[in-house]
């Protein structure tokens, strides 16, 4: 009964604590480490002792299985040299510094004790760099990156762990054993994670229920894991492989109710657990500081030595990233053509918060070791010192240095350009298909297709109060669902229809409710964003660059026909104005299909992109 209550006050504490950070617009690891903190020294609260098997075990697995789903395979090859630098190189040269301060510091300490705790501080965490990251709005490189290392470079610090732990037991490993062992963790893990993919693969392929498909994607992470530790490789990159590649063909292996239910699934898991383990980290601390200040180094000391490995650990990130960008940064500027800017570098060598790997990692560390009060204290501050100084002063960072985040009206005009390509190849598989359509269901097939692209293109209109269709649509259509739904409940309360059927209805409901494409906040941030757009450039868009828009643009046949515009288009080979696709003239298009004039551009205020009728491109 104890640990259910247990387990519910930590539930309730992360759902108050979330909640009231989001009000109060601050990231949530902050409160609930300083909740975690405060609720320790309440006498009430029952002290918790985490155990490292519970954090490797329980809590690992699954938090960088949900990480690797959510993580693009392409973007992670595309990044694989930085990416590897910091979650390899780093991790080794944080440890070997740490072990040189740490072996510095505390007289007596043996090297390979010095180096197990280096090995403990030295991998940052995933959970929150990335949480951080994302909030504040960094470059997508940089987040990837951050993503990428966060899930490797645990393995790389259990594995030096382990080898340091063993040398201080006087096993004697020399280092080509050392060496021996970090390839045999790593290939192992890769190995177990491939095998993992395949039988998870092939599997799926059978399986058609939702609910079966889901509860096989909660076991993977935790059975990769251990047979990986069984076989002596590490569970952390089997966990990382697998969740990279099951992630990466999920459009290709499961079907679209069991993605659906499994990414609402890990959505769920890893906001319970990423949550629970910082307010986890705050409810160490008493026990923690009250074992330290039994130590006989002395209260200044043991200060000094914690200061001393946090400054270490930033100032070691910045001493690698900095000469480690002269390495990448040729074939970033080679494949992209632009040369990545300092300020990223600067950003992602200040993004690096430590997390409960780390002092899960530090409870690894046998009890009968010296110091191992300090030792635990040390990691514990890197932690939250960490989190604190550099979580808390990475907005700052990023404002100061005027980082651009990712552009909303570049996503929206991605966003459009992908759909009008995907409803390019559908209508030509439809050209292809043989049917006898004697209900027109092939014009309301089209219809559909052209309506959700014109939804798209409206997210681009930046016209202040002007509701565009899609979003009168959606409200409209919101307002109908909520009338259909309380008389539905109406019927229900009768009890003249089986609730099953009632149940299906709504919800039918409530699948149309959250397939509606509500655009407005969307749109707003759009119109906020930044008005420079890229895009994949075609023969005709470099023919037809960019011109000055009208002062007051119209179109002329809306006027004459007395109909109304959404927004206008204007020809970049006549100069022709005409209305958007989703108004109700389409003139804009008409133009080109009586002229061929393949490049519009936009003739919105605000407005620079241009489209190819051709090719259906954008830039």
């Amino acid at each position: 009964m104890d640990i259910a209550l247990l387990l519910c006050g930590l539930a309730v504490g992360v759902l108050i604590s979330t909640e009231i950070a989001r009000r109060l617009d601050i990231p949530a690891p902050f409160l609930l480490i300083a909740v975690g903190v405060a609720a320790s020294y309440v006498p009430q609260v029952p002290q918790v002792y985490l155990d490292h098997d519970v954090v490797l075990l329980g809590l690992l697995p699954p938090l960088l299985y949900a990480a690797a789903q959510q993580t693009s395979l392409v973007d992670f090859r595309a990044n694989w040299r930085p990416i590897l630098m910091l979650s390899v190189g780093l991790v080794v040269f944080t440890t070997a510094g740490v072990g040189l301060v740490v072996h510095a510091l505390v007289p007596g300490l043996p090297w390979a004790v010095a180096l197990a705790i280096g090995a403990v501080v030295a991998p940052p965490d995933a959970v929150a760099a990335t949480a951080i990251a994302r909030r504040i709005g960094l470059p997508r490189r940089i987040v990837t990156i951050l993503e990428g290392e966060s899930l490797l470079n645990d393995a790389t610090a259990l594995v030096t762990l382990r080898t340091a732990l063993a040398i201080a037991a006087g096993s004697g490993l020399d280092g080509a054993e050392v060496s021996l062992d970090f390839v045999r963790a790593a290939g192992g893990g890769v190995v177990v994670g491939f095998v993992f993919f395949v039988v998870v693969a092939k599997v799926r392929r059978l399986i058609a229920d939702p609910v079966t498909d889901s509860a096989m994607s909660l076991v993977v992470p935790f059975a990769a894991y251990v047979l990986a530790e069984e076989l002596h490789a590490s569970g952390v990159i089997a966990v990382v492989v697998a969740g990279l590649l099951l992630g990466h063909k999920a459009p290709i292996l499961q079907s679209a109710q069991s993605r659906i239910a499994e990414r609402l699934n890990w959505r769920t898991i890893a906001f319970v657990l990423e949550n629970t383990v910082f307010l986890l980290i705050g409810l160490q601390a008493w026990w923690i500081l009250e074992g330290a200040a039994d130590s006989d180094l002395g209260a200044g000391r043991i200060v000094a030595v914690c200061a001393a490995v946090l400054a270490t650990v930033v100032v070691l990130r910045m001493v690698w990233v900095f000469p480690s960008r002269m390495l990448y940064v040729r074939r970033v500027e080679r494949d992209t053509g632009q040369r990545p800017p300092w300020t990223f570098t600067f950003l992602l060598g200040w993004a690096g918060m430590r997390g409960v790997v780390t002092l899960a990692a530090a409870f690894v560390i046998p009890e009968d070791t010296e110091y191992r009060e300090v030792l635990l204290l040390i990691a514990f501050s890197v932690v939250a010192g960490t989190l604190f100084l550099q979580g808390m002063s990475l907005p700052w960072f990023a404002r100061v240095l005027r980082v651009p985040s990712p552009d909303p009206a570049e996503d929206a005009l991605a966003r459009a350009t992908l759909l009008q390509q995907a409803s390019k190849a559908a209508l030509h598989r439809l050209d292809e298909l043989e049917y006898d359509d004697r209900h027109g269901v092939v014009d309301l097939i089209r219809q559909r297709l052209d309506q959700r692209n014109f939804a798209a293109w409206e997210r681009l209109a930046t016209v202040e109060d002007q509701e565009s269709p899609s979003d009168l649509y959606n409200r409209v259509r919101l307002e109908l669902i909520e009338a259909e739904r309380s008389r539905v409940l109406e019927i229900r309360s009768s009890g003249t229809v089986a609730a099953e059927v009632v149940a299906d209805v709504l919800a039918m409901l409530d699948v149309e409710e959250s397939m509606l494409d509500v655009a407005a906040e969307e749109r707003r941030e759009v119109r906020v964003g930044a008005a420079r757009r890229t895009g994949e450039v075609c023969a005709e868009l470099e023919h037809h660059p960019a011109v000055e828009t009208a002062t007051d643009p119209v179109c002329q046949d809306c006027l004459d026909e007395g109909l109304e515009w959404v927004a206008l288009r204007q020809c970049l080979e006549c100069g022709n104005v005409g209305c958007c696709d989703s108004s109700a003239g389409q003139h804009a298009t008409r133009h080109f299909h009586e002229t061929t004039h393949p490049v519009m551009q936009s003739a919105e205020p605000g407005e620079d992109w241009r489209w190819c009728y051709v090719h259906h491109l954008t830039a």
